[in-house]
């Protein structure tokens, strides 16, 4: 059989650890445990179980419940490799270094990391009291490696001056940088008569580090303007909360 399909470009990857298998792939030769996506498993070779972990613990559950943020996920152990992507997004791999590297990320594209990492969920600075989905993401801190998504190839803003991002487009940015919200409308008789810029808030960034914009807004996080995550959690009421923990 011969076909272009089998070339070298379409091996394998052989590294051990967490790895680009391709550009939308994540490859894992796992000898322990990761943690990754719950559903974002493609393949795997060898003796593997899975492990259905909700949202990371009884505590990260709740917080997701409230807020609307979190990381469905699941554990992987064994020996053997595993592949992993989500809808054929970008993967790009991160190492954070020791314990005062850390780093925010948007729950959603976050795809795999090693157990060794400590995260938890946090409202971002700045928020006010408003309290919808995109107002808290993860942070990660430690040492280890993880994988996350982008939709798109995404630009790294390095913040040596005023810098601003769609919160929906903010993929990750440095835990050290401190950041706001704007409101970018400014309020007159076009914005009365329904004549907007179609941006209802922009995120700002200051101090020292970096931010990675994607170059698509994630469905579902323009409730900024005022639906969204935090509806949803106060829509699905304490009976959704009771039922979501009976799953986990």
């Amino acid at each position: 059989m011969r076909s272009d399909l089998f070339s070298p470009d379409h091996a394998e990857v052989a590294q051990p650890g967490m790895t680009l298998q391709s550009s939308k792939m994540l490859k894992v030769a796992l000898n322990g445990e990761v943690l990754a996506r719950q559903g974002s498993m493609v393949a795997y070779q060898g003796q593997i179980g899975f492990e259905a972990l909700g949202s990371g613990g009884i505590g990260k559950f709740l917080k997701q419940a409230l807020t609307g943020e979190g990381i469905p996920l699941m554990k992987a152990t064994g020996r053997g490799d595993l592949f992993l992507a989500d809808a054929a997004s970008d993967v790009y791999l991160i190492d954070l270094e020791g314990p005062h590297d850390g780093l925010t990320i948007n729950g959603k594209n976050v795809l795999a990391f090693e157990s060794s990492l400590s995260w938890d969920i946090r409202r971002v600075q700045g928020a006010g009291a408003m309290s919808t989905a995109g107002l808290y993401n993860c942070l990660f801190t430690g040492q280890g490696r993880l994988a996350i998504t982008c939709k798109g190839t995404p630009v790294v803003l390095s913040v040596d001056q005023p810098t601003y991002a769609d919160p929906q487009a903010a993929v990750c940015w440095s835990a050290s940088l401190q950041t706001g919200f704007h409101r970018a409308d400014q309020m007159g008789l076009g914005t009365l008569l329904g004549r907007t810029t179609g941006e209802a808030f922009t995120m700002s960034f200051a101090g020292q580090g970096f931010v990675v914009v994607q170059p698509s807004e994630e469905v579902g996080l323009d409730t900024l303007a005022g639906a969204g995550a935090g509806g949803q959690a106060g829509a699905g009421g304490m009976g959704g909360l009771l039922g979501g923990i009976m799953r986990q």
